[in-house]
C-alpha cells in the first residue's frame, strides 16, 4: 500500500492537452493574422473570422480539459462536458484494455463510465500506468470502506 501516490492526485494527458492547447492558441493566431492583414474584408467581417477562431480555441480548450482527481472522498471524473463525482465503493472496476481509446469504470450500478482523462494516445506508458495507479487506489480505498 506504501507505494501508493498520496492523495489527492490528477490524472490527464499531458501531452495531448499541450498540443490541443498550442493548436488552438495558433488557430487563433493565424486566423486573426488573417483577418486583419485582409484589406478587403469590412470590420464585420473581420469580427466573424476572430470569432470563428476563438470558437475553435474554445474547442480544442474542452478537449484539452479532460481530467480524473483521486481524493479521500472518492474519484471526480471531468470529461469533454460533464463532471461527476465518484464514491469509492461505486467503483468495481477499473479497466483499460488493449485498443481501449480511454479508461473506463464499472460501476456498482451497473453502467460503465469513459474516463477521458487517462487516454494511451500520445502517452500509452503513461497512461498504462495511471490506470494501474488509479486501480490500485480504487482496490484499497473500496476494501478500507468495507464493514
Amino acid at each position: 500500500m506504501s507505494d501508493l501516490p498520496a492523495l489527492p492526485v490528477t490524472f490527464r494527458p499531458g501531452r495531448t492537452r499541450a498540443v490541443l492547447l498550442t493548436s488552438g492558441g495558433l488557430i487563433f493566431v493565424v486566423i486573426t493574422t488573417v483577418a486583419l492583414l485582409l484589406e478587403q474584408l469590412n470590420p464585420g467581417e473581420k469580427l466573424s473570422f476572430v470569432f470563428t477562431g476563438a470558437v475553435l480555441f474554445g474547442v480544442l480548450a474542452m478537449l484539452a480539459r479532460v481530467k480524473v482527481v483521486a481524493d479521500e472522498t472518492g474519484v471526480t471524473v471531468v470529461n469533454i462536458a460533464s463532471r461527476r463525482h465518484l464514491e469509492w465503493a461505486e467503483i468495481l472496476h477499473v479497466n483499460l484494455r488493449p485498443g481501449d481509446p480511454w479508461v473506463f469504470l464499472n460501476l456498482s450500478d451497473g453502467t460503465s463510465l469513459p474516463v477521458l482523462g487517462i487516454q494511451p494516445g500520445i502517452a500509452k506508458e503513461r497512461a498504462i500506468a495511471d490506470a494501474r495507479t488509479l486501480r490500485a487506489l480504487a482496490e484499497a480505498r473500496s476494501t478500507r470502506d468495507l464493514p
